[in-house]
């Protein structure tokens, strides 16, 4: 049987572990910020823990799996990752945030059962990935120019047409686009994820879209 000393470090280091990876999501604005990952944490170790418990208790009794407790969480904590996950316009954001999530909740089973080392080496890795990784994945982005270009316009039959051209113009590839009809003002929506050539800049696309009569707005991001 566990001592309440043994429980409350395994319990306070799942605390300190998942605040870790939570203060980098926390400084980046994401939904899943420092005190969800220390719940999730936390939470995942009270099972693990729970589930030697059980075993403990019913040792001469039956015959009870301490791991099938830290299963359920595993499989059980993707309702909280897609929670998380959004769709903005074309694209998808929170992935990472749900994959932190998912790795938090295996650091507090970690935790749990004690398994210090692996606990703390895996948190290493997801931060070095997170911090590291993260810039490497901006910087590549950022190089190939892929941008989500918001479009409000005058719903008028060429409007659409003379914007594509303004964009074909400039060896802009289009990689997806949505169209929104908003009746009630007579405008039209235009949602592009486009990939632009190296030596055009953003500043360029907004000067000449935001030229053709009609535009009412136009963000690039």
């Amino acid at each position: 049987m566990l001592s309440i000393y043994e429980i409350f470090i395994r319990l306070f280091i799942a605390l300190i572990l998942g605040g870790i990876i939570g203060i980098e999501r926390e400084g980046i604005r994401r939904p899943a910020g420092l005190r969800t990952h220390i719940l999730v944490c936390i939470g995942s170790s009270l099972v693990m823990l729970s589930g030697i418990y059980l075993s403990d208790i019913f040792i001469n009794r039956a015959s009870i799996d301490p791991s099938r407790l830290g299963a359920q969480v595993i499989s059980g904590i993707g309702f909280l990752g897609a929670g998380t996950i959004l769709k903005v316009n074309s694209g998808v954001k929170g992935l990472t945030t749900a994959a932190s999530l998912w790795s938090v909740a295996g650091i507090g089973i970690a935790c749990g059962i004690g398994f210090y080392w692996g606990a703390i080496i895996c948190t290493l890795l997801i931060l070095f990935s997170l911090m590291v990784f993260g810039k490497i994945e901006r910087y590549i982005k950022t190089r190939d120019h892929e941008l989500c270009i918001e479009i409000l316009c005058e719903n008028k039959s060429d409007n659409l047409e003379k914007i594509i051209k303004a964009l074909n113009e400039k060896n802009i590839i289009i990689k997806n686009m949505e169209t929104t009809i908003l009746k009630s003002e007579n405008l039209l929506e235009l949602n592009f994820v486009a990939t632009l050539p190296r030596d055009c800049k953003p500043q360029e696309i907004v000067s000449k879209i935001t030229h053709i009569e009609g535009i009412n707005n136009m963000k690039v991001e």
